[in-house]
């Protein structure tokens, strides 16, 4: 009797202490939401400071190498992404007159009593729009600079903290979480890479096929590929739905382009994240759809685009760590796809 009520107790503290946590990261987005981004690059850029002290580089000064090359990075980018918006900006005139143009005529052609475009404020939503934006550069802005700051403390501590492992506990303790420690950093290391060079190589195919087929501005539609194809699934639909968009409008009155476009985009994704993706990552961190999903609605809810972009490297950093820690591997099970697990229970029916 008391051991169900203990259990009961354990259940109902540890569903309390979830909302807690929960609580204390939706109002501490400020602080912890750049924590998590430095904890993230850190796995990336990590290997290089360890390199540079390896060859009697001062930690200090090998971390500032880095993030200045970081910076130097991520100004580029920015420089870059701005320059795009401002062209399209540009432009938008132009493809506002033939949407209007294209929407008169499904008007007309399907005999629509009502104008699907009528009433609309093209002139306030996009001043809207542009203040969204630019709010959301000055957000960014002043998140980037949390996010050096703390990467900075990250690395700098980062090439002793086996050393720390050493001292802390005895040697056999200490060599078995070092092995813990290697195998989870190894493996989040390897899943951000290789996530990070799928999502490239996405954007790169979305810039070249519309670059082939003529759609406009399609650097921006490669980088937007790119960056949404860290949300699963609806990020892809997101991205592919502007150029698609905008074929139709560019190319009216014919069909053909938009429809090629259209093609060619879903065929990339589908390619890419059903064919390329589980045999780069491997099926080891294959996550259930299910997992995805409430990551990402989780996430997303918590702290809005950011979260969302966020939502599967984090799931798949819970589920790693969870592999590697045996009382938690029960958590890793669930969490997985069930894949390997099918394929074993098959494999064993077939020798018997």
């Amino acid at each position: 009797m008391h051991t169900e009520q203990n259990k009961l107790t354990t259940i109902f503290i540890g569903i309390i202490a979830l909302i807690a946590v929960g609580m204390v990261l939706k109002f501490a987005q400020a602080v912890v939401l750049p924590l998590i981004i430095a904890w993230l690059l850190s796995f990336l850029i990590g290997p290089a400071v360890n390199y540079m002290t390896q060859r009697k580089i001062p930690t200090t000064l090998a971390v500032f190498i880095i993030l200045i090359l970081l910076l130097g990075i991520l100004y580029l980018s920015g420089t870059f992404l701005y320059s795009r918006f401002s062209a399209f900006a540009a432009a938008y005139p132009k493809y506002q007159s033939r949407l209007l143009e294209l929407a008169a005529a499904l008007t007309n052609r399907f005999n629509l009593s009502f104008d699907p475009l009528a009433g609309i404020n093209w002139g306030q939503n996009i001043g809207d729009f542009l203040v969204t934006i630019s709010r959301s550069i000055f957000n960014f802005a002043s998140k980037l600079t949390l996010v050096v700051v703390f990467l900075f403390f990250i690395l700098l501590g980062k090439p002793y903290f086996k050393y720390k492992i050493r001292k802390s506990f005895s040697e056999d303790d200490a060599n078995q979480l070092s092995r813990v420690t290697n195998s989870i950093t190894g493996q989040v290391r390897r899943y951000l890479s290789f996530q990070f060079l799928i999502s490239f190589a996405t954007g790169l195919c979305v810039w070249f096929a519309l670059l082939l087929i003529g759609v406009d501005f399609p650097v921006t539609w490669g980088a937007l590929a790119f960056f949404l194809n860290f949300i699963p699934t609806i990020g892809s639909i997101v991205s592919s739905i502007p150029p698609i968009i905008l074929a139709l409008v560019q190319f009216y009155p014919e069909l053909l382009p938009a429809v090629i476009t259209a093609i060619a985009i879903i065929s990339i994704h589908f390619i890419i994240g059903n064919g390329i993706t589980p045999k780069v990552l491997g099926d080891q961190l294959n996550l259930s759809p299910v997992v995805v999903l409430l990551a990402l609605l989780f996430w997303g809810w918590l702290w809005g685009i950011a979260g969302a972009l966020m939502s599967v490297p984090i799931a798949a950093t819970i589920k790693i760590i969870c592999e590697n820690v045996p009382t938690l591997h029960p958590i890793a099970v669930m969490m997985g796809s069930g894949v390997i697990y099918w394929r074993e229970y098959k494999k064993k029916r077939e020798v018997e």
